[in-house]
């Protein structure tokens, strides 16, 4: 098992403490186990979806959360819970409580999650504020009247 010691670019990086913070917990989560899967794709420009492999977990058996740009997802077997006991001859299907993490990227919002066929999917959107994006400056001259407008690109 191999550790990355991220502390020489805490002392010469000032200011991105909090990116060399996402570096090492992408690390450290990634030594951990890798269920259940997931995709990440890209639907458009600024818009993204997160699958999740959820087989014989039902709706209400799964927690979606959002919390100072953290995405947690959880499942909670209910039928873990009972008190009656099974017999199996073979357990292949992965029936564990599960959490996942994912951070999310500053004004990234999520916008729906549904459940279809043991995928768990999640619709993410980039809605950047009208203040950050970008605008044209006209410039002036004699001739005008001097005022600035702001069109959105």
């Amino acid at each position: 098992m191999r550790t990355i010691d991220f502390t020489p670019l805490y002392r010469s990086a000032v200011g991105f403490d909090r990116l060399a913070g996402l570096l090492e917990s992408a690390a450290r989560t990634s030594q951990e186990t890798g269920w259940p899967p997931y995709n990440i794709e890209t639907t458009g420009e600024n818009a993204y979806r997160i699958e999740i492999a959820v087989a014989g977990f039902k709706p209400d058996e799964l927690n979606i959360e959002v919390k100072e740009n953290l995405l947690t997802v959880a499942g909670r077997k209910t039928a873990n819970d009972d008190t009656t006991e099974r017999t199996y001859l073979h357990r292949g299907l992965a029936e564990r409580d599960f959490e996942r993490r994912f951070q999310l990227a500053d004004y990234v919002v999520v916008t729906e999650a549904g459940l279809d066929n043991g995928l768990l999917s999640i619709g993410l959107k980039r809605e950047l504020p009208e203040a950050l994006k970008p605008r044209r400056i006209e410039i002036a001259t004699k001739d005008s009247t001097g005022l600035i407008e702001s069109k959105t690109a």
